[in-house]
């Protein structure tokens, strides 16, 4: 395995032990609020390490605090730990055991980093102050971050800065992305239910066709963003999943669309409701059937706070030197819902670059994807670095 910078070395003496947890999670994936068994490893881990461990937060949540010295600050750092329900196509001597289940996102990656970090603080124990780590479930498009904090995190555990990391493929390995302001998208799930009238398939004039009226909102709704919104905002609507029908002779009574609706701006996210709510209404009434649109908000516009990007990134620059630090690719319209955390806590969400090509290059939520083990001891240093720091 590469050498990559900035890794401490007594975790990287460890280094086997996490990877080997990481493909023990990977191998077992639970998707969200399902998360027992990783949850169990967490609060297990930490606690034989030292730690205040409290368990079932927002479902299956985990927290882990531990206090050294007199020192007031206090410091959240989060990871992710659902799988996706995508069938596993990697052929890893480790991969998924469950069908239909992967971590096809990293969460495995970010679990094993924090804990590496967290026997290697509490080992060494060079902090003043509080460090709160937070294991969080079901960030895929669930609510997790939510439920934790409706279930009181911050009021249980309270924080003056909060960090989160994602693994970035397409990224040199061990590198950086930490960047002030808006660093993902707001997300938005959309589902909207067409109702007709069914009827056989050779007699359409007795009917009310939901499927052609599905097919003309699906077209219409490719003018939000390339008509309605201007070309300097960033913005996505993506229809993902168009149900109708079982079979070519019988047209059915309803169908149903499923939308992802992305932006970089509250403001921009509003335009897109207004427009899609407008758009399918008036295409429904045209073909004479009803719609109704469920509208969730899964995560919001993430933004990264000035002062804590600017710790965050100074010690990222300390481990890896300017060569190091990349940027975002343009045109990345990912989002997490770490988003929900920043609005009620200052902090910095950042990118560690997974690899390229072969090594770490495929994009996450694909059925080929897995996390690459070599950027784990840099993840976890990191975590080190940035907790000394922080809790000076």
């Amino acid at each position: 395995m590469a050498q990559l910078p900035g890794i401490i070395p007594a975790i990287e003496r460890h280094e086997a032990e996490f990877i080997a947890i990481r493909r023990a999670i990977h191998s077992h994936p639970e998707l969200g609020f399902e998360e027992e068994a990783t949850s169990r490893l967490v609060a297990e881990s930490l606690g034989g390490w030292g730690y205040r461990v409290a368990t079932g937060i927002g479902g299956t949540g985990v927290v882990g605090q531990l206090r050294c010295g007199n020192g007031a600050r206090r410091l959240g750092i989060r990871a992710d730990m659902d799988a996706l329900p995508i069938q596993e196509e990697t052929g890893l001597s480790y991969a998924s055991r469950l069908p239909g289940k992967m971590h096809a996102c990293g969460h495995d990656g970010h679990t094993a980093i924090l804990l590496a970090a967290a026997r290697h603080l509490a080992e060494t124990r060079r902090f003043d102050g509080t460090l709160n780590l937070i294991f969080q479930p079901a960030e895929e498009g669930q609510g997790g971050a939510v439920g934790m904090m409706a279930d009181g995190l911050f009021e249980r555990f309270p924080c003056d800065a909060v960090f989160a990391l994602h693994n970035g493929p397409t990224l040199p390995a061990g590198s950086f992305v930490v960047q002030p302001g808006v660093l993902a998208a707001s997300v938005d799930t959309v589902s909207v239910t067409l109702t007709g009238k069914g009827g056989h398939g050779g007699m359409p004039h007795t009917c009310v066709d939901p499927v052609v009226a599905m097919a003309s909102i699906i077209m219409a709704l490719q003018t939000i963003v390339s008509r309605n919104l201007s070309p300097d905002q960033p913005a996505v609507v993506t229809v993902g999943a168009a149900h109708a029908g079982e079979v070519c002779n019988v047209i059915p009574d309803s169908a149903r669309l499923e939308l992802t609706v992305r932006a970089y701006s509250p403001a921009v996210q509003r335009q897109i409701e207004g427009r899609l709510r407008e758009l399918v209404s008036l295409q429904a009434q045209s073909y004479g059937v009803t719609a109704e649109i469920d509208w969730q908000a899964v995560s919001r516009v993430l933004v990264n706070t000035p002062e804590e990007t600017r710790i965050a990134r100074e010690v990222a620059e300390a481990m890896v030197g300017p060569q190091g630090m990349v940027s975002l690719p343009a045109g990345a319209m990912g989002g997490d819902d770490f988003s929900w955390m920043l609005e009620k806590v200052p902090g910095c969400y950042l990118v560690l670059g997974n690899g390229v090509g072969s090594q770490g290059g495929c994009m996450i939520h694909n059925p080929g994807y897995d996390f690459n083990d070599e950027i784990l001891s840099v993840g976890a240093s990191y975590w080190t670095r940035l907790a000394e720091t922080y809790l000076k």
